[in-house]
């Protein structure tokens, strides 16, 4: 009795894309077909997010009204491409939104302050020593305004101050005092609140004492209208004298 051979079939690997698949893989790691609609609704969505940061952070920037590449001299800070055609987007937006219109670089420079020399915020419910000298210039102007250059009714009738009208010490330097109520010598009046004194009204409203202060001096027709031009400039030093 011939009893035939078996010979064992060899196994022949499959080589196939699918070959990594098991059935048992986890379903969040398993491969999924596309679908049209599912990838439609994540560029969607993607767009969405997208607009939705570059709109905020937008108005976060211009909301903060501090222009880009600013020149900073102690508490003040200016802007000095601010009215030329290399001002950026932001600065653009900001000056339209407040309704300012920035010196030409050819006419002056505006140089800000939001803070005294310490680095404590100003506020409209406190008295100030601003004292020093300015840069060379034919004419400047002081002004006190709200935190977002808004102007607001003085006991003066007034909010501002020119280089012709005060008081100077020998060696050229002046001294100001910038309060609400008035002061002897060289006075800049503050803003009087619009919604009551401190304690009374709401302080957040526009014109209250929550409106922020900010000293403005605009030099005109002086040398000084470029950033390299301010590298050693001198500007006066601000100092809290007392708070309501």
């Amino acid at each position: 009795m011939n009893v035939a051979s078996k010979t064992p079939t060899a196994q022949v690997p499959v080589h196939s894309e699918a070959a990594w698949y098991e059935p048992d893989m986890p379903a969040i790691i398993a491969p999924r077909r596309p679908t049209p609609i599912r990838s439609l609704f994540a560029v969607l969505l993607i767009l969405f997010v997208g607009s939705l940061l570059g709109i905020a952070s937008a108005y976060l920037m211009i909301e903060r009204d501090r222009p880009f590449l600013s020149v900073t001299i102690g508490p003040w800070s200016a802007y000095p491409e601010a009215g030329t055609s290399e001002a950026d987007p932001y600065s653009v937006a900001i000056y339209t939104r407040s309704a300012r219109i920035p010196l030409a670089s050819g006419e002056g420079l505006a140089i800000s302050a939001r803070t005294d020399s310490s680095g404590t915020t100003l506020d409209p419910a406190c008295d100030y020593r601003i004292s020093g000298q300015t840069p060379t210039a034919r004419l400047w102007t002081l002004t006190a305004a709200g935190d977002h250059g808004r102007l607001l009714p003085t006991l003066a009738g007034r909010t501002f101050l020119t280089s012709r009208q005060i008081l100077r010490k020998e060696d050229g330097s002046f001294e100001i005092t910038a309060s609400r109520a008035p002061r002897s010598g060289n006075w800049l009046p503050i803003g009087l609140p619009l919604t009551g004194e401190t304690g009374a009204g709401d302080i957040t409203a526009p014109g209250g004492i929550g409106s922020g202060l900010m000293f403005t001096f605009r030099l005109y027709d002086a040398p000084i209208t470029t950033g390299s031009a301010l590298d050693g400039a001198v500007m006066p030093v601000i100092e809290r004298l007392s708070c309501l």
